[in-house]
């Protein structure tokens, strides 16, 4: 077994030797990163200054500070705390240029350093999105590019079209001119449907200079496709000698604007022209057919046919008709209650005329007529009453 002193000087040869191995007069810094217009705070620290002063310089070598005195006049730097074991500095509005390695020194013998490195984010420029500066027809390929410059390091795009992602066809990264931060570039392509018509595109940039904001751009979508028509008659019961308008309700992108009017059976175009109302001012009876509208636009053409029958003048239903059915609906609901009136009431007389006839053959036996025997009846009945006895 040891002796207890031994014990205690290895003990106290390791503690100095721990003290040796730390230099309490080397200063210590740490890494930043700042977004490109923000400030950065540069903190450096010593535990024995050994009455010496820190001093913080640029990645050309230039002297910010030394202790408390400014060395470089530049107003975005700035003293924030000086004290013999700290020295603590800001630049604000930082740009691109200001990244790279910052020095704490000591002068002590030796001269003792720490280095800071500074990374500046280079902040993305909004998207922008090109090859949505024409229609696209349906059915074929639409190629949309979407472009960011500006970001450090490089940002990421994404597309979206409504809610539902799409999938890039390629990035493409290219340095600035400035050798500092990237352009990005990101395609998409997709078979556009005619649905895709006015359907929105969305770029958007992701960069953690962002800062978990969002920065995009949307485009619409100008889809051309082939027109679509039905035809409306106004009145919608043509009848004989009236007024009727056949309207040619053609739909598409682009909006049919020629409009060629025919009746089935007849070799002369009824009407051609950018109308689209076939009007008759006075129907006949040998109106009456099938006509045919073709509704082009630079997408093609499109046929719509009405089969027109025309009625004889007479009336037409109308309010007036519903008007007399509400009243006949009323005289036969009170012709109703009055029956059931009348069948109330017979009924009661019946009831009664028997009652009658009851009291008429009680008084009958005595009685030389009808009036009598009822008199007898009822005079009998009180003269029962009379007759009652009562005992005490």
């Amino acid at each position: 077994m040891l002796p207890l002193g031994f014990l205690l000087l290895l003990v106290c040869l390791s503690t100095a030797r721990g003290n040796l191995s730390r230099d309490e007069s080397q200063p210590t810094t740490s890494d930043e990163t700042v977004v490109a217009g923000g400030t950065v705070v540069l903190k450096c620290q010593v535990e024995d200054p050994d009455d010496s002063s820190l001093q913080w310089s640029n990645p050309a070598q230039q002297t910010l500070y030394f202790g408390e005195k400014r060395a470089l006049r530049d107003n975005r730097i700035q003293l924030e705390r000086s004290t013999p074991n700290e020295l603590t500095i800001s630049i604000s509005d930082v740009v691109l240029s200001d990244e790279g390695e910052y020095t704490c020194s000591i002068f002590t013998m030796p001269v003792r350093t720490a280095k800071a490195l500074v990374t500046v984010l280079g902040i993305p420029q909004k998207p922008q999105i090109f090859g949505h500066e024409q229609p696209i027809d349906e059915e074929k390929i639409a190629r949309l590019t979407c472009r960011s410059s500006g970001s450090k390091p490089a940002a990421q795009l994404r597309w979206k079209k409504g809610n539902k992602e799409l999938k890039d066809e390629g990035t493409e990264v290219v340095e600035d001119p400035n050798g500092k931060t990237f352009t990005v570039s990101s395609r998409v392509e997709f078979r556009v449907t005619k649905e895709d018509n006015e359907a929105e595109v969305t770029c958007t940039v992701d960069h953690e200079s962002l800062q978990n904001s969002e920065r995009s751009t949307t485009q619409k979508l100008q889809v051309h496709y082939k027109p679509t028509a039905k035809i409306e008659p106004h009145p919608q019961y043509p009848r004989e000698g009236e007024k009727l308008q056949l309207q040619c309700d053609g739909q598409g992108n682009p909006i049919p604007r020629e409009f060629l009017w025919e009746k089935e059976g007849s070799d002369v175009p009824l009407q051609l022209s950018s109308d689209s109302v076939l009007i008759f001012p006075f129907l006949n009876k040998s109106d009456s057919g099938t006509y045919v509208c073709t509704a082009t636009s630079s997408m093609g053409s499109v046929v719509a046919k009405y089969n027109l029958d025309v009625s004889d003048a007479s009336p037409v239903p109308s309010t007036s008709s519903t008007y007399h059915a509400v009243i006949g609906g009323v005289v036969a609901v009170i012709v109703f209650l009055l029956l059931s009136l009348l069948i109330v009431l017979g009924h009661y007389l019946i009831r009664h005329k028997g009652t009658y006839l009851t009291h008429e053959a009680k008084g009958s036996d005595d009685a030389p007529d009808a009036d009598t025997a009822i008199i007898n009846a009822e005079g009998g009945q009180a003269g029962g009453d009379d007759k009652k006895e009562y005992f005490i």
